[in-house]
Protein backbone atom coordinates (compact mmCIF):
# COMPACT_ATOMS: atom_id res chain seq x y z
CA UNK A 1 0.00 0.00 0.00
CA UNK A 2 2.68 2.28 0.62
CA UNK A 3 4.60 1.66 -2.41
CA UNK A 4 1.54 2.18 -4.20
CA UNK A 5 1.40 5.53 -2.84
CA UNK A 6 4.67 6.27 -3.63
CA UNK A 7 4.48 5.25 -6.95
CA UNK A 8 1.50 7.82 -7.53
CA UNK A 9 3.05 10.34 -6.06
CA UNK A 10 5.69 9.88 -7.93
CA UNK A 11 3.58 9.98 -11.18
CA UNK A 12 1.95 12.83 -10.32
CA UNK A 13 5.37 14.97 -9.50
CA UNK A 14 6.80 13.34 -13.06
CA UNK A 15 3.79 14.60 -14.68
CA UNK A 16 3.57 17.90 -13.20
CA UNK A 17 7.52 18.96 -13.56
CA UNK A 18 7.08 17.69 -17.25
CA UNK A 19 4.22 20.10 -17.58
CA UNK A 20 6.08 22.63 -16.37
CA UNK A 21 9.52 21.73 -18.80
CA UNK A 22 7.39 21.49 -21.75
CA UNK A 23 6.04 25.35 -20.97
CA UNK A 24 9.30 26.56 -20.53
CA UNK A 25 10.63 25.15 -23.29
CA UNK A 26 7.70 26.62 -25.49
CA UNK A 27 8.59 30.07 -24.14
CA UNK A 28 12.24 30.17 -23.69
CA UNK A 29 13.01 28.69 -27.03
CA UNK A 30 11.85 31.31 -29.74
CA UNK A 31 13.47 33.60 -26.93
CA UNK A 32 16.63 32.49 -27.43
CA UNK A 33 15.91 32.39 -31.00
CA UNK A 34 15.60 36.19 -31.34
CA UNK A 35 18.19 37.06 -29.10
CA UNK A 36 20.71 34.94 -31.22
CA UNK A 37 19.63 36.07 -34.18
CA UNK A 38 20.20 39.52 -32.97
CA UNK A 39 23.35 38.55 -32.99
CA UNK A 40 24.02 37.32 -35.67
CA UNK A 41 25.88 39.18 -38.98
CA UNK A 42 23.77 39.62 -41.71
CA UNK A 43 20.06 39.93 -42.59
CA UNK A 44 18.70 36.70 -43.14
CA UNK A 45 17.04 34.08 -41.08
CA UNK A 46 18.36 31.01 -42.72
CA UNK A 47 22.52 31.89 -42.15
CA UNK A 48 21.35 32.61 -38.16
CA UNK A 49 21.89 29.90 -35.04
CA UNK A 50 20.80 30.22 -31.74
CA UNK A 51 24.56 30.42 -30.21
CA UNK A 52 26.29 32.90 -32.88
CA UNK A 53 29.57 31.91 -34.26
CA UNK A 54 30.60 35.88 -34.70
CA UNK A 55 28.61 37.75 -32.55
CA UNK A 56 28.22 41.39 -33.78
CA UNK A 57 26.32 44.48 -32.21
CA UNK A 58 25.91 45.97 -35.42
CA UNK A 59 22.29 45.60 -35.63
CA UNK A 60 21.79 47.31 -32.05
CA UNK A 61 23.92 50.19 -33.36
CA UNK A 62 22.20 49.99 -36.75
CA UNK A 63 18.76 51.09 -34.84
CA UNK A 64 20.37 54.32 -33.33
CA UNK A 65 22.63 55.39 -36.35
CA UNK A 66 19.65 57.98 -37.27
CA UNK A 67 18.90 56.56 -40.53
CA UNK A 68 15.83 58.23 -41.92
CA UNK A 69 14.21 55.01 -42.53
CA UNK A 70 14.79 53.59 -39.57
CA UNK A 71 13.93 56.03 -36.75
CA UNK A 72 14.16 53.47 -33.84
CA UNK A 73 14.98 55.70 -31.05
CA UNK A 74 11.89 57.63 -31.90
CA UNK A 75 9.50 55.43 -31.82
CA UNK A 76 10.69 54.19 -29.06
CA UNK A 77 10.37 57.19 -27.18
CA UNK A 78 6.41 57.27 -29.17
CA UNK A 79 5.90 53.99 -27.64
CA UNK A 80 7.05 54.92 -23.89
CA UNK A 81 4.93 57.56 -23.57
CA UNK A 82 1.87 55.84 -24.81
CA UNK A 83 1.98 53.32 -22.99
CA UNK A 84 2.71 55.61 -19.78
CA UNK A 85 -0.29 57.34 -20.17
CA UNK A 86 -2.40 54.94 -21.06
CA UNK A 87 -0.93 53.25 -18.38
CA UNK A 88 -1.49 56.06 -15.89
CA UNK A 89 -5.01 56.88 -17.32
CA UNK A 90 -6.02 53.37 -17.34
CA UNK A 91 -5.86 53.55 -13.27
CA UNK A 92 -7.88 56.34 -12.38
CA UNK A 93 -10.11 55.22 -15.26
CA UNK A 94 -10.99 51.79 -13.96
CA UNK A 95 -10.98 52.66 -10.06
CA UNK A 96 -13.56 54.85 -10.19
CA UNK A 97 -15.56 52.61 -12.21
CA UNK A 98 -14.79 49.50 -10.47
CA UNK A 99 -15.35 51.81 -7.02
CA UNK A 100 -18.51 52.65 -8.23
CA UNK A 101 -19.84 49.18 -9.19
CA UNK A 102 -18.48 47.29 -6.21
CA UNK A 103 -20.04 49.76 -3.64
CA UNK A 104 -23.07 52.05 -5.11
CA UNK A 105 -26.48 50.31 -6.03
CA UNK A 106 -27.69 52.82 -9.24
CA UNK A 107 -30.44 52.53 -11.50
CA UNK A 108 -29.21 50.98 -14.58
CA UNK A 109 -25.85 49.42 -12.76
CA UNK A 110 -26.92 45.93 -14.38
CA UNK A 111 -27.49 47.17 -17.36
CA UNK A 112 -23.96 49.00 -17.58
CA UNK A 113 -22.02 45.82 -16.31
CA UNK A 114 -23.58 43.88 -19.34
CA UNK A 115 -22.63 46.42 -21.69
CA UNK A 116 -19.20 46.13 -20.43
CA UNK A 117 -19.56 42.48 -20.66
CA UNK A 118 -20.78 43.24 -24.43
CA UNK A 119 -18.13 45.42 -25.47
CA UNK A 120 -15.31 42.90 -24.59
CA UNK A 121 -16.74 40.19 -27.12
CA UNK A 122 -16.51 42.75 -29.88
CA UNK A 123 -13.22 42.69 -31.42
CA UNK A 124 -11.13 45.68 -31.88
CA UNK A 125 -10.68 45.56 -35.43
CA UNK A 126 -14.34 45.74 -35.82
CA UNK A 127 -14.25 49.79 -35.13
CA UNK A 128 -11.32 49.89 -36.92
CA UNK A 129 -13.08 52.45 -40.24
CA UNK A 130 -15.42 54.56 -37.38
CA UNK A 131 -12.33 55.26 -35.43
CA UNK A 132 -10.50 56.43 -38.36
CA UNK A 133 -13.04 58.61 -39.76
CA UNK A 134 -13.42 60.02 -36.49
CA UNK A 135 -10.04 60.91 -36.15
CA UNK A 136 -10.03 62.11 -39.38
CA UNK A 137 -13.41 64.08 -38.27
CA UNK A 138 -11.41 65.67 -35.47
CA UNK A 139 -8.31 66.52 -37.37
CA UNK A 140 -6.28 63.88 -34.92
CA UNK A 141 -4.91 61.51 -37.74
CA UNK A 142 -1.35 60.70 -36.42
CA UNK A 143 -2.07 62.40 -33.09
CA UNK A 144 -0.49 60.01 -29.77
CA UNK A 145 -3.43 61.66 -27.45
CA UNK A 146 -6.35 60.49 -29.25
CA UNK A 147 -4.12 57.14 -29.62
CA UNK A 148 -3.77 57.05 -25.74
CA UNK A 149 -7.61 58.17 -25.35
CA UNK A 150 -8.38 54.93 -27.32
CA UNK A 151 -6.47 52.42 -25.43
CA UNK A 152 -8.09 53.79 -22.45
CA UNK A 153 -11.04 53.32 -23.41
CA UNK A 154 -10.57 49.46 -24.39
CA UNK A 155 -9.04 48.70 -21.59
CA UNK A 156 -12.07 49.95 -19.23
CA UNK A 157 -14.46 47.07 -19.84
CA UNK A 158 -12.23 44.43 -19.14
CA UNK A 159 -9.98 45.63 -16.38
CA UNK A 160 -13.24 47.11 -14.43
CA UNK A 161 -14.71 43.03 -14.12
CA UNK A 162 -11.24 42.20 -12.70
CA UNK A 163 -10.47 45.14 -9.93
CA UNK A 164 -15.02 45.63 -9.49
CA UNK A 165 -14.47 41.45 -8.49
CA UNK A 166 -11.22 42.32 -6.63
CA UNK A 167 -12.91 44.87 -4.74
CA UNK A 168 -16.47 43.11 -4.26
CA UNK A 169 -14.23 40.50 -1.51
CA UNK A 170 -13.32 43.32 0.53
CA UNK A 171 -15.26 43.40 3.59
CA UNK A 172 -17.92 46.29 3.69
CA UNK A 173 -17.13 46.02 7.35
CA UNK A 174 -14.04 48.24 6.73
CA UNK A 175 -16.64 50.83 5.00
CA UNK A 176 -18.78 50.91 7.29
CA UNK A 177 -16.69 51.46 10.54
CA UNK A 178 -14.84 54.33 8.28
CA UNK A 179 -18.08 55.95 7.97
CA UNK A 180 -19.23 55.69 11.90
CA UNK A 181 -15.97 57.40 12.31
CA UNK A 182 -17.06 60.14 10.01
CA UNK A 183 -14.98 59.30 6.94
CA UNK A 184 -16.37 60.30 3.78
CA UNK A 185 -16.71 57.91 0.53
CA UNK A 186 -14.19 59.81 -1.46
CA UNK A 187 -11.53 59.13 2.07
CA UNK A 188 -12.80 55.31 2.32
CA UNK A 189 -11.92 55.25 -1.66
CA UNK A 190 -8.66 57.01 -1.39
CA UNK A 191 -7.31 55.57 2.16
CA UNK A 192 -8.78 52.34 2.39
CA UNK A 193 -10.27 50.68 -0.65
CA UNK A 194 -7.17 51.68 -2.83
CA UNK A 195 -4.19 50.37 -0.56
CA UNK A 196 -6.23 47.35 0.13
CA UNK A 197 -6.76 46.77 -3.74
CA UNK A 198 -2.92 47.23 -4.55
CA UNK A 199 -2.52 43.62 -6.02
CA UNK A 200 -5.18 44.19 -9.06
CA UNK A 201 -3.70 47.53 -9.08
CA UNK A 202 -0.57 46.52 -10.35
CA UNK A 203 -2.62 43.87 -12.68
CA UNK A 204 -4.45 46.73 -14.45
CA UNK A 205 -1.25 48.91 -14.67
CA UNK A 206 0.62 46.16 -16.14
CA UNK A 207 -1.97 45.46 -18.94
CA UNK A 208 -2.63 49.15 -19.35
CA UNK A 209 1.34 49.47 -19.99
CA UNK A 210 2.04 46.36 -22.46
CA UNK A 211 -1.35 47.02 -24.45
CA UNK A 212 -0.03 49.77 -26.28
CA UNK A 213 3.28 48.09 -27.00
CA UNK A 214 2.10 45.05 -28.55
CA UNK A 215 -0.58 46.99 -30.63
CA UNK A 216 -0.06 47.03 -34.15
CA UNK A 217 -3.57 46.96 -35.43
CA UNK A 218 -4.92 50.57 -33.94
CA UNK A 219 -1.82 52.16 -34.04
CA UNK A 220 -1.42 51.53 -37.83
CA UNK A 221 -4.83 52.69 -38.34
CA UNK A 222 -4.21 56.48 -36.48
CA UNK A 223 -0.90 56.94 -37.16
CA UNK A 224 0.17 57.69 -41.09
CA UNK A 225 3.56 59.29 -40.69
CA UNK A 226 7.25 57.86 -39.75
CA UNK A 227 8.19 60.26 -36.81
CA UNK A 228 4.52 59.16 -35.11
CA UNK A 229 5.18 56.01 -35.51
CA UNK A 230 5.10 53.25 -32.51
CA UNK A 231 7.30 50.41 -32.45
CA UNK A 232 5.05 47.30 -34.02
CA UNK A 233 4.67 49.75 -36.68
CA UNK A 234 8.20 50.83 -37.52
CA UNK A 235 9.82 47.22 -36.86
CA UNK A 236 6.75 45.54 -38.98
CA UNK A 237 7.91 47.88 -41.43
CA UNK A 238 12.19 46.27 -41.27
CA UNK A 239 10.66 42.97 -42.43
CA UNK A 240 7.49 43.84 -44.85
CA UNK A 241 10.49 45.35 -47.49
CA UNK A 242 10.40 42.71 -49.50
CA UNK A 243 13.75 43.59 -51.29
CA UNK A 244 15.59 44.92 -48.00
CA UNK A 245 13.69 43.05 -44.97
CA UNK A 246 16.14 43.12 -42.34
CA UNK A 247 15.45 40.13 -39.62
CA UNK A 248 18.34 40.39 -37.42
CA UNK A 249 17.76 43.81 -36.92
CA UNK A 250 14.04 43.51 -36.07
CA UNK A 251 15.29 40.48 -33.51
CA UNK A 252 17.29 43.26 -32.30
CA UNK A 253 14.65 46.01 -31.95
CA UNK A 254 12.33 42.99 -30.46
CA UNK A 255 14.52 42.60 -27.77
CA UNK A 256 15.06 46.15 -26.72
CA UNK A 257 11.00 46.25 -26.11
CA UNK A 258 11.24 43.56 -23.36
CA UNK A 259 13.54 46.04 -21.30
CA UNK A 260 10.54 48.78 -20.10
CA UNK A 261 8.01 45.77 -19.64
CA UNK A 262 10.96 43.68 -17.66
CA UNK A 263 11.42 47.17 -15.29
CA UNK A 264 7.75 47.76 -15.00
CA UNK A 265 7.26 43.70 -13.74
CA UNK A 266 9.84 44.34 -11.53
CA UNK A 267 8.60 47.36 -10.06
CA UNK A 268 5.34 45.80 -9.66
CA UNK A 269 6.07 42.40 -9.12
CA UNK A 270 5.49 42.95 -5.21
CA UNK A 271 2.13 43.54 -5.07
CA UNK A 272 1.43 40.58 -7.60
CA UNK A 273 2.26 38.17 -4.54
CA UNK A 274 0.91 40.16 -1.41
CA UNK A 275 -2.10 39.14 0.52
CA UNK A 276 -5.66 40.38 -0.32
CA UNK A 277 -6.56 42.58 2.89
CA UNK A 278 -3.46 41.63 5.13
CA UNK A 279 -4.24 43.39 8.41
CA UNK A 280 -7.10 45.29 7.18
CA UNK A 281 -8.86 43.80 10.00
CA UNK A 282 -6.75 44.46 12.83
CA UNK A 283 -7.33 46.39 15.64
Amino acid sequence: MQGNMKTQKFLRLFTSYSILLFVVVIIVYPLLWTIGASFNPGNSLMSTSMIPQNPTLDHYRELFAGKESLQYGQWYLNSIKISLFTMIGTLISVSFTAYAFSRFRFKGRKNALMLFLLLQMIPQFSALVALFVLAQMLGMVNSHWLLILLYIGGQIPMNTYLMKGYMDSIPMDLDESAKIDGASNTRIFLQILLPLSKPMLAVVAMNGFTGPLGDFVLSSTILRTPEAYTLPIGLYNLVNDVMGASYTTFAAGAILISIPIAIIFIMLQKFFVSGLTAGGTKG
